[in-house]
Parts: C-alpha cells; sequence; structure tokens
C-alpha cells in the first residue's frame, strides 16, 4: 500500500535502484545506494548533505551516468537506460536546477522540442502541436499560451513548462531536483500544486530539496543518503526534523548544530557607515532607495522576485547604471561605474547563480580562491607566491572546505563547497563591503550553517554584509537588521529580533 492508499503493483514497487556503485577515478561516490518508489503517485524525498551521492543517484536513475555496479528494476522487471533518451522511453524524466529550454522558441516548440507533430511530406502540423501542448498544459492547470515566447516568462513559469515537456513523454517518474531554489513562496506552492496535481493522475515524483519544511510538506516517503550510502529509507511519517538531520549527519544531536544560534552584533553604532545609499534609482527596478550599513553589521534584504533585490545589489557593484543617487564608502562619496571600481573600493560580489556567475567551475579551487585577489597581476603570471598560497590555505581552512586538494577543480565539489569557494575568493580579496545574493541556494543544513558561521565570523572583523534571501528564516536567522522591498522600493525596516515570517511575508506582498 503506498502513503495515499494506491494499491502497489503485485510485481513489485514501481521502481527500485539496489546495490548502486559509482567510483570516478579515486573518488566512491556510490557505495551500493539503494532507493524505491513503492508505487504511482506517490511523491518520493530524496535527501541527503551535498556531497553524499544524491545528483549522482539521480544522474544514473535518468540515464546520464551508467552504475559501476547495481541492479535498476521497474515493477520488479530489470531495466538499464544507456543515455537519457532511453530513459525517457523508459518513463523517466529528469528537471534539474538550470532551466534547459531553448527562450527564443514557444512553449509549444519547446514542449513538443524533437516531436513535433508532422503532416505528409515532412512538414509540421502547427495546430495539433499547439493543441497538444495545451492539453499538456491543462493537466498542470496552466494558463499559459503555448504560442508565447519562453524568454517572457519568469523562472518558475520555465520551470513549470520543462514539467509540462516531460509529462508530454508519457512520464511514470519525474525527477525534481532542487526544484524550489530561486522560486519565492508563492511560487514554491504553486509548484506543489502542480506535484499533487499530477500526483493525482498516477505519476510518481522523486524531489530533493535541502529545506526541511517543503520535505515535510509534500512528500509522502523518504530516501536519506550518507557517504554514499543509503542511511535510512521510510514513510515520512517515521521522521520528524529533528531525527532527519541527525540521519544525514551521522550523529545524534547533529541538528542542535544547525538550530538558530545567538545573535551577537558586532555593528559599529558609532563610526561612519560602511556603505550609505541615498535617493538611488536604476530604471525599471529601484526607485528611491536609502540604506546604511555599519561596519560590522549583517543587513538582510527581504522581498519577492522581482522587487529590485538583485538590481540593487547590481547598481551598488557597478553591473547596473544609477538613474539617481549616490554612493558613500566610509563617509567619502564614490562613483562605482564597474565591477573592477567597485572591487578597487573593498567591495564584493556574490551572485544567485555560482556556476555560471560566480566561479569558473573548470579552474581549480586555488585559481578560484585568488581571480580576484590577482586582478591586478598580468595572466600570463602564475596566479600566486608563497604569501598567497598560505593565505589561500588559511582561508580553505576557515571555510571548512572539503576537497581533496586545493588544485582539484572547483566542478568536483560538492554545492556547499562551491559555494564557500565563492565567498572565499571575496575574503581573499580583502574585501570590506560583501553583498551576497542568495549566499546558500542549494546548499545542505549543515554547509548552511558554516556558511552562517563564516559570515558571522567575517561580520566580528569589520567587515559589512549586506545579504539578499528569498528565505525569510533565513534573514532572521543570520541578519542584525532587515529590509523589505516592494516594486523597487523599500517598504518596511526592521530588527531581526522584531521579525517573524509572516511579518516579512505581509510586507513583500505589499501589506503593511
Amino acid at each position: 500500500m503506498t502513503p495515499d492508499g494506491t494499491t502497489t503493483s503485485a510485481t513489485g514497487p514501481l521502481l527500485e535502484l539496489s546495490g548502486i556503485h559509482k567510483r570516478f577515478g579515486g573518488v566512491h561516490a556510490l557505495r551500493g545506494a539503494d532507493l524505491k518508489i513503492s508505487g504511482a503517485g506517490v511523491v518520493h524525498g530524496l535527501m541527503g548533505e551535498n556531497g553524499s551521492g544524491k545528483s549522482t543517484l539521480l544522474c544514473v536513475l535518468s540515464g546520464q551516468l551508467r552504475a559501476d555496479e547495481g541492479q535498476l528494476s521497474i515493477e520488479g522487471a530489470p531495466a538499464s537506460f544507456a543515455n537519457p533518451t532511453a530513459a525517457l522511453r523508459g518513463g523517466i524524466a529528469m528537471v534539474s536546477q538550470e532551466t534547459a529550454l531553448a527562450s527564443e522558441l514557444t512553449i509549444a516548440e519547446n514542449i513538443f522540442l524533437g516531436r513535433r507533430m508532422a503532416r505528409r511530406f515532412g512538414r509540421i502540423d502547427w495546430r495539433a502541436t499547439r493543441r497538444h501542448a495545451t492539453e499538456v498544459l491543462d493537466r498542470l492547470e496552466l494558463t499559459f499560451d503555448p504560442g508565447w515566447q519562453v524568454e517572457r516568462l519568469r523562472p518558475d513559469q520555465k520551470q513549470m513548462v520543462e514539467i509540462a515537456r516531460a509529462l508530454s513523454m508519457d512520464t511514470r517518474v519525474l525527477i525534481l531536483d532542487e526544484p524550489t531554489s530561486s522560486l519565492t513562496d508563492d511560487q514554491v506552492q504553486a509548484l506543489f500544486r502542480a506535484v499533487r496535481q499530477i500526483k493525482a493522475g498516477g505519476v510518481s515524483t522523486v524531489f530533493v530539496s535541502h529545506r526541511l519544511t517543503e520535505v515535510f510538506d509534500l512528500v509522502d516517503e523518504l530516501t536519506v543518503l550518507r557517504d554514499g550510502s543509503t542511511a535510512a529509507h521510510g514513510p515520512v511519517a517515521e521522521f520528524d526534523p529533528h531525527s532527519l538531520v541527525d540521519t544525514m549527519v551521522g550523529r545524534q544531536g547533529a541538528w542542535k548544530s544547525y538550530a538558530r544560534a545567538e545573535r551577537s552584533s558586532h555593528a559599529d553604532a558609532e563610526g561612519l557607515p560602511a556603505l550609505k545609499i541615498e535617493s538611488m534609482s536604476i530604471a525599471g527596478h529601484v526607485q528611491d532607495v536609502d540604506i546604511e550599513l555599519k561596519r560590522g553589521e549583517i543587513l538582510g534584504i527581504a522581498g519577492l522576485v522581482g522587487a529590485g533585490r538583485s538590481e540593487l545589489l547590481e547598481g551598488i557593484f557597478g553591473i547596473r547604471p544609477l538613474a539617481t543617487g549616490s554612493i558613500a564608502i566610509d563617509g567619502t562619496q564614490v562613483s562605482l561605474r564597474s565591477p573592477r571600481s567597485a572591487i578597487e573600493h573593498g567591495v564584493g560580489f556574490l551572485p544567485p547563480d555560482r556556476k555560471s556567475q560566480g566561479l569558473v567551475v573548470q579552474r581549480t579551487i586555488d585559481e578560484n580562491l585568488t581571480m580576484v585577489s590577482t586582478l591586478s597581476r598580468s595572466r600570463l603570471l602564475p596566479p600566486g607566491g608563497r604569501d598567497v598560497d598560505q593565505k589561500s590555505e588559511e582561508i580553505a581552512r576557515a571555510m571548512r572546505l572539503r576537497a581533496s586538494s586545493r588544485r582539484a577543480p572547483v566542478s568536483s565539489l560538492s554545492g556547499g563547497n562551491q559555494q564557500k569557494v565563492a565567498v572565499g575568493k571575496w575574503l581573499m580579496a580583502d574585501s570590506r563591503i560583501l553583498l551576497l545574493d542568495e549566499p546558500t541556494r542549494g546548499v545542505d543544513v549543515a554547509a548552511k550553517a558554516e556558511i552562517h558561521q563564516l559570515l558571522r565570523s567575517v561580520a566580528a572583523t569589520g567587515v559589512a554584509v549586506l545579504v539578499v534571501s528569498s528565505e525569510h528564516d533565513e534573514l532572521i536567522e543570520l541578519c542584525d537588521r532587515i529590509v523589505v522591498m516592494f516594486r523597487g522600493r523599500i517598504v518596511a525596516s526592521m530588527s531581526a529580533e522584531q521579525a517573524d515570517e509572516s511579518m516579512i511575508a505581509r510586507y513583500a506582498g505589499g501589506y503593511p
């Protein structure tokens, strides 16, 4: 019997991976991992710390990797997928964090990309293509016009199109890998409605998220990976947030390390503001914003996607031109017309997408850590020297970076360790003002706690930190103060002690 009362097939569970091993050179990524989806119409959560083997297991399931050992079976019958196309034929589809759509094509074209309805003589039947696209969108209760170009859509809407494309292929198991990492709370709820809708239609989902509240809100059963092996599995009712964290980490009472820490503000209330923004406007995004950020202070910025949060940081860092306003650092007015100018004034910026904007993943950890601090150095010369090498080692140790060597490529690291490198390169550059856009996106609870601890330690040295986050609980836990943006303006300001999630959500939605 499945968690929602559906009878399991007599031939066995809907899908089962057993004894899966996968090695990459000397790295044993999967060590006999198991995963079992009990039946149709089940939402199955896959949990584990970064580096636990989740992504590798999903790649095996979706045909992107071949297992070295182990067995895949569907309804008791052995199966093997040589590539993603074979997995799709077997009813397995995956929607990853990074959308894989052709933005210049329409929704209908993306849904049936490579499979558009054809008439005789090879001509495409556009009317049939749009009609069938509408039928798929209707399954998700989406009112999109299939003729819209994808580039018009928000990130959450693009994600829905990817799910619609997966369902158009008679999918039986839909894999959603960190689907909520770039969504607002309202968009997350829209996604959850879609998952429940396809669940009612008999499609099972493998759901991966680092947000524990989402897991307990949505999933029916859980598999927990640790160090490449299955540490636990069963109905979600057998877990609670404390036991789940303990199982992920492998230590009783580990959840206490990740609970909200006591805040100890290091803000310099008497000195000049480290950063003072007056009447800043950015055409189409930010309107008449004033901000004061003290040395040693962590200031959070909340708001919905499109409220102007990211654009504000980009304006400070010189990526976007200012329509009006002024910027002062330590009491001196400055003109930050480019990222290079901002860096020269001690400003560091962490963009929300670490892989495409924050790191060069093919390069080594050391090369990424030193790329800002050696900005003025010729690229024909080696990146460091003894002093640089020593400082790089100190930064890596302070960040608790888990890697075989600092000469390993960043692509070999887990998401949490990649994020630490993205932050660390600004610490290497001795940045005195840090602008961080979604600093813990896509990292597990353990890595998030370590990044928070790192940022508190950095603030204690007098660095001023400005943080944008879509997770209201993160802002309350991490920051000294929080401001809320709505339609390009700051509409509320409060201390973290005064704030709660419902208050922030109310202001972010435009309700005073």
